[in-house]
């Protein structure tokens, strides 16, 4: 007597070729290249200043970046030497600042330096960054991110490194 087996639904048929495309998708990215960025924290610190004036907030504004690069992504080999929160006693006002180092051989491309900064209660109140183009291998970058919210709003901040290979 021959067994017959019901055929597949084609629920069935599309839910598991789904799941396999995903499958696979997930495993092709192991040449450190990442997906999500690791975030370390910073702190602030007490902060007496004042407030940026109109002229000074223009200037900040055009040097403050909030546009990210396409194609970025986390990197092995280009990392945060060290940052932290710089208040500026001219236009610049809120800074983070630090370094990246491309400790890999290759050429990175893009090199974005994303930070992210919360009030007390820990909400964001907006993301910032800089970058800078072909950071060879074993080189350094001073980055220095502008942040247009007053220093009396900003309790802590969040900072990551992204780049696009070569």
């Amino acid at each position: 007597m021959a067994v017959t087996r019901p055929r597949p639904s084609r629920r069935r048929v599309l839910a598991a070729a789904g799941a396999g495309a995903v499958a696979v998708l997930a495993g092709c990215s192991d040449n450190g290249v990442g997906s999500e960025p690791d975030y370390e924290t910073g702190s602030v610190g007490d902060i007496d200043a004042e407030e940026r004036s109109a002229a000074e907030l223009t200037a900040a504004e055009s040097l403050a970046q909030q546009e990210t690069q396409n194609g970025v992504t986390p990197l092995e080999g280009v990392t945060i030497a060290d940052h932290e929160f710089v208040l500026e006693d001219d236009y610049r006002g809120s800074t983070v600042q630090g370094t990246v180092e491309n400790t890999g051989d290759n050429r990175v491309e893009v090199v974005e330096i994303r930070v992210r900064v919360y009030d007390d209660n820990g909400a964001q109140l907006d993301w910032y960054l800089d970058s800078t183009g072909d950071l060879i291998g074993g080189a350094s970058w001073s980055f220095q991110v502008v942040i247009l919210e007053s220093p009396s709003d900003i309790a802590s901040y969040d900072i990551t490194v992204l780049g696009t290979p070569a």
